[in-house]
């Protein structure tokens, strides 16, 4: 017998002995979960809540641990999936928009006006388009667990009210990096800019972009409203979804108990982010808008005929993206909103 077999069999042994799983033995010390950002953001609190679930539930047998700002991959946060792919990340809870350069297909959450409220994205990532998008990215090296999300992206800026497809002409606009919001900001006549994060509020500050789209939570959080970020128009454009996923050698590598362990903890975690992502912006409770309106900013809550200008002004993005996305799956997301 070799001498690592050896040593295998006796830290099989060991952890027998002391109650464990023998695969245990051969686990890391840390598990690194990238995200772009942290608590109290509703992303990072789903982030945080997995890897206390997974310490609880295996008696801190599997320790993980959240690291914010996508430093993993020096604040490149489209560069996420290949290091996790490539197994630089151990694990994420990453958007579907940051995924999209890699993953074509996650670019159909981010197709303008497709989803026109929460239980339009609960049919698409709790339905058959979730789960065929769950293949593609195993199909792409990675073990997708659960949605969590990061909810409909608003958008501001620091000039005036947006009511019409004519307000955003001309603005300069910061978008994150994925060539389909470059199109739809440039259908709607304004000068989109694609950055980071970390550099998004440094922008705004200066003056360099005059807006921005993010979800509310975002908008509050970071106080972006503290930047010349007055005008607020709540338009429901898109969604982001997150994805709670795994490196596939270190999904491998785990037992098949503790792959129920982490992945239910995934799924718990993903439910405690989308009722924080929601809060105050569902059903007859408006409190998330009514602080945000209490700080200052004006915000515009469009009409149904003025949200109908907007996606009749991004049809042709929408159309022309259809195809790239791939027909067939946007067809099973459309259904699946009907049938909601």
């Amino acid at each position: 017998m070799s001498k690592r077999l050896i040593s295998m069999a006796l830290l099989a042994g060991l952890a027998a002995v002391i109650g464990l799983p023998a695969a245990a033995a051969d686990y890391k010390e840390e598990y690194k979960i990238s995200t772009v950002v942290p608590a109290p953001f509703p992303w990072g609190i789903a982030a945080e809540k997995w890897a206390e679930l997974v310490g609880e539930r295996t008696d801190g047998r599997i320790k993980m641990k959240v690291y914010p700002g996508a430093q993993l991959v020096s604040g490149d946060q489209t560069k996420e999936f290949t290091a996790m792919r490539r197994g630089i990340i151990d694990m994420a809870v990453g958007s579907t928009i940051n995924w999209s350069p890699q993953v074509k297909e996650l670019n159909l959450f981010s197709l303008p006006f497709l989803m026109p409220d929460y239980a339009a994205i609960d049919a698409l990532t709790q339905g058959p388009v979730g789960e065929r998008l769950f293949e593609i990215l195993i199909e792409n090296g990675v073990q997708p667990l659960a949605w969590a999300e990061n909810g409909f992206r608003e958008v501001s800026n620091s000039k005036h009210p947006i009511r019409t497809p004519d307000d955003l002409k001309g603005l300069k606009m910061r978008v994150v990096g994925s060539p389909l919001f470059n199109d739809t900001f440039t259908a709607l006549g304004a000068n989109p800019t694609q950055m980071s994060w970390a550099d998004a509020k440094p922008a705004l500050t200066t003056g360099a972009v005059d807006g921005q789209e993010n979800p509310l939570s975002v908008f509050a959080i970071a106080k972006i409203y503290e930047v010349g970020q007055k005008n607020l128009t709540l338009w429901h454009y898109v969604a982001d979804p997150l994805i709670f996923a795994v490196n596939q050698e270190v999904w491998d590598s785990f037992t098949p108990e503790d792959q129920k362990i982490v992945g239910q903890a995934a799924t718990d975690a993903g439910a405690t982010g989308i009722e924080i992502a929601r809060k105050g912006l569902t059903g007859a409770d408006n409190s998330a808008i009514q602080e945000v309106k209490a700080l200052g900013v004006d915000v515009v809550e469009l009409t149904d005929s003025e949200r109908q200008a907007f996606v009749d002004a991004t049809r042709g993005v929408y159309n022309d993206w259809k195809q790239k996305i791939g027909a067939d799956l946007v067809d099973m997301a459309e259904k699946s909103i009907a049938n909601r």
